[in-house]
């Protein structure tokens, strides 16, 4: 019997290892699950998500979803935050995707949505990987047609936020403020 199985067993779950081995000797191998049922990668979202990452910070992989989004996610669908993605059954998957589908049937706060007030249909939602993208875009290019500075800005390719772009942000053979040289005068000469 290996020296940590009790322990393994106890905390880990399912051990298959050869009797009177160690754990040095490589005979022993730790299944947190059974086999078939670990999935290395996961797609959720859109998004190659690895297996062997934990739930909450999975989930933060996804465009539109952060940490704190992601730990209330997992909260309201009664999933374990120290579950490993590779290990969520495809119900839990479905229970998240329900949840993002319609967050205020499942009581999370509007302050955590990142859509508040659409300009289209004037709703407060969560956006995610696809729609994310899809949203963005059409913020921009509305932003470009009716000619407003932002848009303006990210049409001609400049910094739009108010940073400084004289020594900053350069692209291609910018140079940004070049001295002109001085002419020599008959008093410069006397010193």
């Amino acid at each position: 019997m290996c020296i940590r199985d009790r322990y393994q067993r106890r905390v880990h779950g399912i051990i298959n290892c050869d009797q009177g081995k160690t754990m040095a000797e490589g005979k022993c191998a730790i299944h947190l699950v059974e086999e078939g049922q670990f999935v290395h990668v996961l797609r959720i979202f859109n998004s190659n998500i690895k297996g062997t990452m934990k739930v909450g910070f999975a989930l933060s992989i996804v465009k539109g979803i952060g940490l704190r989004l992601a730990h209330v996610l997992l909260r309201v669908a009664r999933i374990d935050a120290t579950k490993r993605a590779g290990e969520l059954t495809l119900d839990e998957v479905n229970r998240l995707n329900e949840i993002i589908a319609d967050p205020q049937g499942h009581s999370i706060p509007v302050w955590l949505y990142n859509r508040k007030r659409d300009r289209k249909d004037g709703k407060d939602s969560i956006i995610v990987s696809n729609g994310w993208d899809t949203k963005l875009r059409e913020d921009l290019e509305r932003m470009r047609k009716i000619r407003l500075h932002r848009g303006l800005r990210h049409l001609w390719g400049l910094k739009v936020r108010g940073q400084h772009t004289c020594s900053t942000g350069r692209t291609g053979s910018t140079i940004g403020y070049v001295r002109q040289k001085k002419q020599i005068t008959q008093t410069d000469l006397i010193y």
